[in-house]
C-alpha cells in the first residue's frame, strides 16, 4: 500500500506541475502529453515515481524538480593565541562559519547544512556595570570605586580587549516612588546623610579602556534613595540596551553586570504613579540622563528578552542572598543570562563576574528570527567529546573552553509556497555574539517545463489556457481537460448524455461525475484502487482473488480482468507455470506418477499422494517388498521359492553368522534399510538391504533362523492340577474357619442371654392365690 505521503498526490487533485510538486517531495508530473488515457483528469499525471513509470510514463518525461544548497560565504573560523602580537579587529575575527547559504526549497524536501561554532582566543569583551544607588547599597559603593582597575587586571587573564563602562539607576521620580516634597526632590535621605536627587537612570561612564577613569567618576557618585522597596531596573536595562552610541557598545561579546540588593518593578506597575503608556523600547538618554520615566511605563520581560536579544547582551545578575530565588526565576526567562551571589557590601563582585562570564561564555545557543509561514527548523548539536543533542538540546552546547570547535546540523523544510513565491532570509545566530548565518530561501513553486508554455494555445480549446508541461494551464473561469468549458456553464441532458455508455441511464456508470460532457471519474479512499475508462467503467481492483489477494498477488487488475506476471496464469493468476516445485528428489516431475498443473502434483496414479507423488500409504514398504527374494535366496523357503531364479537375482546376496555383522547405517554413504520379517514356521529371520551407486543393490542377510522353543507340556499340565488342588483347599479352609467363628459368636450370646434372668426356680410364675386381704385405711389398730 502506499504510504500517507504518496497517497496525497493522487487525493490533491493538482491540475498543473507546479501544484503538483507543491504536494509532497515524492510527486511527479508526467509532460507526456500522450499519457493520459481516455477518461482520465489531468490530475492523474500528478502521482509517485514508480508510479507513473508504471502506468507508461518514461523517466525523461516524469518532471520533479529537487531542492539544493549553495554556499555564499564561507569565511574559516579564526584560529590564534592571545599572546599573539598580531592584533585583530573585533571585526576580522570569525567564530561561526558558514556566513552566507542560499537554500532552494521544494514542499516537503528537507535540505540540511552543517554549521560551525569556535570560541576564538583573546575575544574582545565591553562590560557595563549597571548599579543600584538606592540608600541601601551605600556600603556597597565604597567597593566599587576601585572595581576598575581591579578588573581590568582580572580581565587581562581572559582578553586583551577589554572595555568597562558605569552606569546607575534608583526610580522614576514620580509618586508613590519616591518622596515628592521639594526637600526630599533634594534630599531623599533621613537623618544627617548627604544623598543626591534620585534620577531613574544615569549614564555615568561610556565603555572605555581607562580603568582609572573608571575608578575616578565612580569615586564621585553619590547615593540617592526611594519610597518602596521594589526599584527601577528594567527602566535602566532597557536603555542601556538600546542606547548603543551613548554606551559605546562594540560589536563585540556585551556584557551587562546589575548589581541590586531589592526587586524591580515591570510592565503595569507604571499605573501606581498614573503612568499607563508601554514603554516604547527606544532610547531616551540626553546628558546621560534618562529622561521619560514619568512618561513610559517599566518594559515587560518579554520586551527585555527582546531587545537584549536583538542587541547581543549577555546579562549578569549580582544579586544579594536575599533576592536569589527571584532573579533565579528571571534568569529562566531571559537567554544567556546568568545569576550570582553578591556579598553584602559588594566585596566579592569581580569573582562573582570572572565566574558568571565563565559560565555564559561556556555555553553557545543558536536562535533564529521569525520563519516564514510553513517553514520549519530543526537543530542537531555535535558537541565536546561527541556528545549528541536533539529537540531543544539540539540548539545548544555547553563546557566550551576557549579555542573548542563544535558543530551544528541545521535541517530547513517548507511544507507550501509563499503566495506570491518570493525569497525569504532568515538569520542563525548564536546568542549573545554578534556574528550571524544569512540564510536566503528561494522557494521551489514551478517546474522548469512551464517556462516554455504556451499562452492561449489552441490545443487549449481556441486558447482558452496555456499549454505547459504536456496539458493546459486554464485560465480563469475555465474548467476541463482541454478548458473546454466555462464554471459559469451549466449542465444540461445534453451534456450528460455524452456520458451515458451504450445510451443508458447511468451517468458515468455511477462511478463519476460528469463534466462538461467527460467523465471524472471519483476517487476512492485507498490511492491505488482508481475507476477508468471513458464512462468509468473499469477500475482496477474488482479482479478475482485467490489467496485473499488481487490477482492472487501475481498480476495486475486493468479493466476488471487480470493481465498476469510471466509463469502465472488462470483468471486470478493463481495458476503457476512454474514445474520447479514438483521436482522430486530424483529429479523426476511428480516422481513419474503425475502432472504438474498449476506449481502442484496431480498423480496419475490414486494410490500415490504428497507433494510430488512420493507417498503411498497401501504400498509395501521396502521390507515386505523384498522380503520373498530374500527367503527364497537365503533358506530355500517362502511363496517364490519355484520362481526364484526368475524373479529374484536382481540383488547381491551376502550371508553373516549373525546380527553383529550386518552393515550399520552410519558406516555407509548410501541409504540402508535394516529389516525383520517372520516366515510360515514363525521363525525370524533379518536382513539389510541398501542400493549403492544408484544401481548396485545389496542385500546382507543373517545365515540362521531365529525360532521360538516348543512349549514343555508335562510342567504345564502338573502346574495346573496344582492349582486346581490347592485353590479348593484353600476355599474349605476358608469355610470352615467362618463357621468356627459363627458358632462360637451365638453360644456366647446365648450364656449372656441366661444370665440375665430374673424369675425363682422354683415358684411357678403363672401360678395366683385365691385369697384376696383388705385393709381397711382407717383402721388405726386400736
Amino acid at each position: 500500500m502506499l504510504s500517507q505521503l504518496e497517497s496525497d498526490c493522487i487525493k490533491a487533485n493538482a491540475q498543473s506541475c507546479g501544484e503538483c510538486i507543491q504536494v509532497a517531495e515524492k510527486c511527479g508530473w508526467c509532460t507526456d502529453a500522450d499519457f493520459l488515457k481516455q477518461g482520465e483528469s489531468k490530475s492523474a499525471r500528478c502521482d509517485e515515481l514508480k508510479s507513473l513509470i508504471t502506468k507508461g510514463c518514461s523517466k525523461a518525461k516524469i518532471e520533479n524538480p529537487r531542492g539544493s544548497i549553495s554556499i555564499d560565504k564561507d569565511k574559516p573560523v579564526t584560529n590564534r593565541k592571545k599572546d599573539v602580537a598580531e592584533k585583530l579587529k573585533p571585526d576580522q575575527i570569525t567564530q561561526i562559519q558558514p556566513q552566507k547559504l542560499s537554500l532552494n526549497l521544494r514542499s516537503g524536501e528537507a535540505q540540511t547544512f552543517k554549521l560551525k561554532f569556535k570560541r576564538a582566543e583573546d575575544y574582545p569583551i565591553d562590560l557595563y556595570y549597571l548599579m543600584d544607588l538606592s540608600f541601601s547599597m551605600k556600603d556597597d559603593l565604597e567597593n566599587v570605586k576601585n572595581l576598575g582597575t581591579d578588573l581590568m587586571r582580572e580581565m587581562q587573564e581572559i582578553t586583551s580587549d577589554f572595555r568597562i563602562g558605569f552606569g546607575s539607576f534608583v526610580e522614576k521620580t514620580v509618586m508613590p516612588y519616591i518622596s515628592t516634597t521639594p526637600a526630599r526632590l533634594l534630599n531623599p535621605c533621613t537623618s544627617n546623610e548627604n544623598c543626591t536627587s534620585p534620577f531613574s537612570y544615569k549614564n555615568v561612564l561610556r565603555l572605555t579602556e581607562n580603568g582609572q577613569k573608571f575608578n575616578s567618576l565612580v569615586s564621585k557618585q553619590q547615593i540617592s534613595g526611594n519610597l518602596d522597596s521594589p526599584e527601577g531596573g528594567f527602566d535602566a536595562i532597557m536603555q542601556v540596551a538600546v542606547c548603543g552610541d551613548a554606551i559605546g557598545w562594540r560589536n563585540v561579546t556585551r556584557l551587562l553586570v546589575f548589581s541590586t540588593d531589592a526587586g524591580f518593578h515591570f510592565a503595569g506597575d507604571g499605573k501606581l504613579g498614573g503612568i499607563v503608556l508601554p514603554n516604547d523600547g527606544k532610547c531616551h538618554l540626553e546628558n546621560n540622563m534618562y529622561t521619560m520615566s514619568h512618561y513610559y511605563d517599566y518594559p515587560s520581560i518579554a520586551h527585555l528578552v527582546q531587545k537584549l536579544s536583538d542587541n547581543n547582551i549577555q546579562t549578569i545578575f549580582a544579586v544579594t542572598e536575599e533576592f536569589q530565588p527571584v532573579y533565579k526565576e528571571l534568569k529562566n526567562l531571559i537567554p544567556k543570562s546568568a545569576v550570582g551571589t553578591l556579598s553584602s557590601n559588594s566585596s566579592n563582585v569581580i569573582k562573582l563576574i570572572i565566574d558568571s562570564y565563565n559560565s555564559l561564555s561556556s555555553e553557545v545557543i543558536l536562535e533564529n528570527n521569525k520563519v516564514p509561514d510553513g517553514v520549519s527548523i530543526k537543530y542537531k548539536s555535535i558537541c565536546k567529546n561527541g556528545v549528541v543533542g536533539t529537540g531543544e538540546n539540539g540548539r545548544k552546547c555547553s563546557n566550551i573552553s576557549i579555542g573548542d570547535e563544535v558543530s551544528f546540523d541545521i535541517t530547513i523544510e517548507s511544507q507550501k509556497c509563499p503566495s506570491k513565491g518570493k525569497s525569504e532570509t532568515i538569520r542563525i545566530k548564536p546568542l549573545g555574539f554578534n556574528e550571524d548565518v544569512e540564510i536566503v530561501l528561494n522557494f521551489i513553486c514551478e517546474c522548469e517545463c512551464s517556462k516554455g508554455g504556451e499562452p492561449l494555445s489552441k490545443i487549449c480549446h481556441n486558447g482558452n489556457g496555456t499549454f505547459e508541461c504536456g496539458a493546459c494551464r486554464c485560465n480563469d473561469g475555465r474548467i476541463g481537460r482541454l478548458c473546454e468549458c466555462s464554471t459559469d456553464e451549466v449542465r444540461t441532458d445534453d451534456l450528460d448524455g455524452n456520458c451515458r455508455k451504450d445510451n443508458g441511464t447511468d451517468i458515468c456508470s455511477n462511478n463519476g461525475d460528469c463534466v462538461c460532457g467527460t467523465c471524472e471519474c471519483k476517487k476512492r479512499e485507498n490511492p491505488e484502487e482508481r475507476y477508468s475508462g471513458k464512462f468509468c467503467e473499469c477500475d482496477n481492483f474488482n479482479c478475482d482473488r485467490s489467496n485473499n489477494k488481487l490477482c492472487g498477488g501475481h498480476g495486475r487488475c486493468e479493466c476488471r480482468v487480470c493481465i498476469c506476471d510471466a509463469n502465472y496464469t488462470g483468471s486470478a493468476c493463481d495458476c503457476s507455470l512454474d514445474t520447479s516445485t514438483c521436482l522430486a528428489a530424483n529429479k523426476q516431475i511428480c516422481n513419474g506418477r503425475g502432472t504438474c498443473e498449476c506449481g502442484v502434483c496431480k498423480c496419475t496414479n490414486p494410490k500415490f499422494q504428497g507433494p510430488t507423488c512420493e507417498i503411498c500409504p497401501t504400498c509395501p514398504g521396502v521390507c515386505a517388498e523384498h522380503k520373498e527374494c530374500v527367503q527364497c535366496r537365503a533358506f530355500e523357503t517362502g511363496e517364490k521359492k519355484d520362481t526364484c531364479q526368475r524373479d529374484c537375482t536382481y540383488f547381491n546376496l551376502i550371508r553373516v553368522k549373525d546380527r553383529d555383522k550386518l552393515p550399520q547405517p552410519a558406516d555407509q554413504s548410501y541409504p540402508l534399510s535394516h529389516c525383520k520379517e517372520r516366515d510360515a514356521n514363525d521363525c525370524w529371520f533379518y536382513y539389510t538391504y541398501a542400493v549403492r551407486n544408484d544401481t548396485m543393490r545389496e542385500v546382507y542377510v543373517v545365515e540362521t533362523l531365529e525360532c521360538p522353543a516348543g512349549p514343555d507340556i508335562i510342567p504345564i499340565v502338573a502346574g495346573v492340577v496344582a492349582g486346581i488342588v490347592l485353590i479348593g483347599l484353600a476355599l474349605l479352609l476358608i469355610w470352615k474357619l467362618l463357621m468356627i467363628i459363627h458358632d462360637r459368636r451365638e453360644f456366647a450370646k446365648f450364656e449372656k442371654e441366661k444370665m440375665n434372668a430374673k424369675w425363682d426356680t422354683g415358684e411357678n410364675p403363672i401360678y395366683k392365690s385365691a385369697v384376696t386381704t383388705v385393709v381397711n385405711p382407717k383402721y388405726e389398730g386400736k
